[in-house]
């Protein structure tokens, strides 16, 4: 990464600059061992995306980055759940379910969840951002910059990207913290399709951000005004209990 991309990532996703860092649907019953999705749960274990987003989960933490887990859940009488697409009706005859309040819908290991999280389950859709409160917590908390992280890369995670940009957010992608199935779709989707609105970096290069000394006077702060420009692509390629849960039905 060159100088002046690094500086303008570095200027994006400052701790004190409004980011936040979003993860989608990490949960257990996704991505954990006994994943209703086992080949999609692979493909997070083995390419190294759930460890880049437990790293970056713990840098958040310690550099005082707001964390928000979206996860996806439905009642187990399915009331209110969405039956209008392939999806949602195999996604029903699953073995594993991820019924509300079960283990199968906290966050999955190895990933660490702090008090000051927040944990925001959906029962409905496909976007962890349209017809949920993230976006009206992310206003809350001033948040300019959002660090979309997390599964699969086929359906949710580009949704979030997606939403996240017509809402006028800047949105910033590490590509080794996503996954999807099969595993050559998730780069091929990225360099095609999600480097045409996010920044793409690495976990590597989001860390370096957040250790680098902070630079003095700066323009411009942490307010809740949204709508910076989209960048352009940078550089290469526990419990969910624990947090404050927001629930919509």
């Amino acid at each position: 990464m060159g100088e002046s991309a690094k500086e303008r990532l570095g200027e994006w996703i400052r701790p004190d600059g409004g980011v936040v860092l979003l993860t989608v649907e990490c949960q257990r019953g996704v991505v954990g061992p006994e994943s209703a999705l086992p080949e999609l749960a692979t493909a997070a274990r083995s390419s190294g995306a759930l460890r880049n987003v437990a790293r970056l989960v713990a840098a958040a933490h310690g550099a005082d980055v707001q964390v928000i887990h979206a996860v996806a859940e439905r009642r187990p009488d399915g009331r209110g759940a969405n039956t209008n697409a392939r999806l949602f009706r195999a996604a029903a005859r699953l073995p594993v379910q991820q019924h509300s309040g079960s283990t199968a819908v906290r966050i999955a290991e190895p990933i660490e969840v702090a008090d000051e999280d927040i944990v925001v389950r959906r029962l409905h859709g496909l976007s962890p951002l349209a017809g949920t409160d993230v976006d009206a917590l992310l206003r809350n908390l001033g948040c300019r910059t959002l660090i979309v992280t997390g599964v699969s890369a086929n359906v949710a995670v580009p949704n979030a990207v997606f939403d996240a940009v017509n809402l006028g957010y800047t949105v910033v992608v590490p590509g080794d913290a996503i996954a999807g199935v099969p595993a050559d779709y998730t780069p091929a989707m990225i360099r095609n399709t999600l480097a045409l609105v996010a920044t793409i970096t690495t976990t590597d290069e989001v860390l370096g951000c957040w250790k680098a000394p902070r630079r003095t006077g700066r323009e411009g702060s942490a307010g809740t005004a949204v709508g910076r420009p989209v960048g352009r692509p940078v550089g290469g390629s526990a419990d969910g209990s624990a947090g404050g849960a927001v629930s919509r039905s």
